[in-house]
């Protein structure tokens, strides 16, 4: 059986940092927070963008997007 290799994106490799930082497997991580380890795997690659568990995920990681507006922050549209 041959093992598929996926991309990491950037927000993926935030996401194996921290939960390298807090010494925790795929599959703990996502026990302990009730998120399926096929979402966490698309999440990180970037197959999917589920909200609901990304949010979730970034969320129990305390990771920020940077991406994004901060809570409070107005986005200006010029």
């Amino acid at each position: 059986m041959s093992v598929r290799k996926q991309r990491v994106t950037p927000l993926g490799w935030k996401i194996k940092r921290r939960l390298a930082e807090l010494e925790l497997t795929h599959k703990e991580f996502c026990a302990q927070h009730e998120i399926p380890l096929s979402r966490l795997s698309e999440i990180i690659s970037g197959t999917r963008k589920n909200r609901k568990y990304r949010d979730k995920i970034l969320r129990e990681l305390e990771i920020e997007e940077e991406d994004q507006p901060h809570a409070g922050q107005m986005q200006h549209v010029g």
